[in-house]
């Protein structure tokens, strides 16, 4: 996954440590469509460059120095959740 050019409402932007990648993300305005419990526990959208098919975004939690990345589901439908650390993140100024 690398930087996304097409994020929807951006709010800020993260270079993830390990591999340096850059990554926008914005609010997660998908509540009536993600599972109960998830829009509240993973408030934002990180915008990821995926498969040809691919939604472009994964439900997260951006904090000041790490994301939780919701990259997958379970059997259960249970979130499979990575933890990412920043070496930068910016917070977009609204006009």
């Amino acid at each position: 996954m690398a930087y996304w050019t097409h994020t929807e409402n951006p709010i800020g932007v993260f270079v993830e440590k390990e591999v340096g990648n850059y990554f926008e993300y914005s609010k997660n305005n998908d509540f009536g469509e993600v599972p109960i419990g998830w829009a509240d526990k993973y408030p934002h959208k990180v915008w990821v460059g995926g498969l040809v098919n691919d939604q472009g975004y994964r439900y997260a939690r951006v904090l000041k120095t790490r994301a939780y990345i919701c990259v997958d589901e379970d059997e259960y439908g249970q979130p499979v959740v990575e933890k990412w650390y920043f070496k930068s993140h910016r917070e977009y100024v609204e006009q």
